[in-house]
């Protein structure tokens, strides 16, 4: 069950969503405890990312970004707050480099 699923549309291309998943991976091991994995694919690439109380992925393609998480028990009571704060992470990274 996913508790929440963002999809970003974007006219970047492969090569720079590929340069700008790898700043949003940084930011999410370095500031927010996350464990993530890199997966590059010919035509899309996967971030798999985790913590304690947190799963998920982020795809990547030439034309969107799309992440899906699965919160845990005392995260969960969080939802709102963390689904609108990605959603504004997401959104200014994407209009920096556009």
């Amino acid at each position: 069950m996913t508790d929440i699923h963002m999809q970003r549309e974007h006219t970047l291309g492969l090569p720079a969503a590929r340069k700008l998943a790898n700043e949003w991976l940084e930011q999410a091991e370095t500031r927010l405890g996350m464990t993530c994995e890199y997966t590059e694919g010919a035509a899309s690439d996967e971030i798999s990312f985790h913590r304690a109380g947190v799963t998920g992925t982020v795809q990547i393609t030439d034309d969107r970004f799309v992440l899906d998480a699965e919160l845990g028990f005392l995260w969960s009571a969080f939802k709102d707050k963390i689904e609108t704060e990605v959603a504004r992470r997401m959104d200014k990274m994407l209009t920096q480099v556009t």
